[in-house]
């Protein structure tokens, strides 16, 4: 059985730079969670100073922006150039801006520069791993000592991380990883990269995290597929239950909606299979 907390959030910030410009967003406490991201006009008013009415008329114009979810996502603080951040101009010839809402979530982070070691630890309760980048995504981390030309790319993502930090550190009470990229593939060769990881320490009891915010569900992590050999293996053969590193890519997609229900099928068509035959365990965070 899976056992679910819940935590009332109540403060959703909500941050509009007009386009062209550096978007911010941060937490004082906890890490980055985006709610929604969307690039267009649906105001007039909103980054029209100087801006003639043919470029500020068209207030049906709205597009999502993913990029933003996958820059911020269990950062502390993210900034973000939004030229050319929207994947496709929704509407030609207006002046647009991008409309961010997130909330800040109770995780840990660490931070580790390539070559290290990530050490984790959970005084009261079992760590649960929220996100994680081997990459870059800003030009002052990890940055001392190191030319101007391995700091330039901050669009550095790992496609991979993940699964090796779930894998190593998941239910745990501290672990330690190896940031470099033998353990994660490398995302942008001649780049300084560092390890970035947000995590929940889970208090005896309960083995997943659900956020509520009084209105809807949100999803903050899900993974469709196998990371121990004991959950859901009731008359499962061994066979079935000995690939513990299992992770299907499109969970959290399938799984997050906005809905004010949530309704999940954990049907094999559903999800990605990564390995056929094997028994996997839903998990939702």
């Amino acid at each position: 059985y899976m056992f679910v907390k819940l935590i009332l959030l109540t403060l959703l910030e909500t941050v509009v730079t007009c386009d062209g410009f550096v978007q911010r967003l941060s937490c004082d406490t906890g890490v980055i969670s985006v709610q929604s991201a969307t690039c267009g006009r649906t105001s007039s008013q909103i980054c029209s100073v100087g801006r003639p009415p043919s470029e500020t008329s068209n207030t049906q114009c709205s597009i999502d922006v993913p990029a933003v979810f996958k820059r911020c996502n269990g950062l502390r603080e993210c900034e973000l150039n939004t030229q050319g951040l929207a994947p496709k101009d929704p509407c030609f010839g207006t002046y647009k801006y991008y409309t961010t809402n997130y909330i800040c979530i109770p995780a840990e982070t660490s931070v580790t520069c390539h070559g290290g070691y990530s050490y984790l630890k959970c005084e009261n309760g079992k760590i649960q791993i929220n996100t994680a980048n081997y990459g870059r995504t800003d030009k002052t981390t990890c940055s001392e000592g190191r030319p101007s030309e391995q700091l330039q790319n901050t669009n550095c993502y790992s496609p991979n991380a993940l699964a090796p930090v779930s894998k190593s550190c998941n239910g745990l009470k501290s672990c330690e990883v190896f940031a470099t990229h033998t353990v994660f593939t490398d995302p942008c060769f001649g780049i300084y990269k560092y390890l970035a990881i947000s995590y929940y320490c889970l208090p005896p009891g309960v083995r997943e995290y659900l956020f509520y915010d009084g209105t809807v569900i949100r999803i903050h992590s899900a993974n469709y597929g196998r990371t121990d050999s004991s959950t859901c293996s009731t008359g499962r053969p061994a066979s079935q239950l000995a690939k513990t590193d299992c992770y299907a890519l499109n969970s959290q997609t399938v799984v997050t909606s906005g809905s004010v229900y949530v309704q999940i099928f954990t049907c094999n068509s559903v999800f990605a299979l990564q390995k056929k035959q094997q028994h996997k365990p839903d998990r939702t965070s």
